[in-house]
């Protein structure tokens, strides 16, 4: 299935990579192979998604945990496609991307 990463995923994975890189170097380039990872397992058949709770359960939203750092790939899935819409850390702002819809 085709996977889609919207603008705002990408600005907050390259603002997380980017503070880890800051913390230890090398360890950003880690977190987006792990990002980039994740997409190839949404991809294929089955992906191991957890389901949302409260509002954005209602969306239809998911989420792919990744292994090694504190977050998660928050998707919207049609038939045809799948939309990284965030990607959320853990214990910050949770549900701060509901009003993102894939178009």
């Amino acid at each position: 299935m085709q996977v889609k990463v919207t603008a705002e995923a990408t600005t907050e994975l390259i603002e997380a990579a980017a503070w880890y890189e800051l913390a230890a170097p090398g360890l950003g380039a880690q977190l987006i192979d792990s990002f980039e990872q994740a997409t190839i397992i949404l991809s294929e058949q089955n992906p191991p998604l957890v389901p949302a709770t409260g509002e954005a359960a209602k969306l239809g939203a998911k989420r792919l945990i990744l292994q090694r750092f504190p977050f998660s790939l928050v998707i919207i899935a049609n038939d045809e496609l799948i939309t990284v819409v965030a990607f959320a850390h853990h214990s910050r702002k949770p549900g701060y991307w509901r009003e993102r819809h894939p178009t």
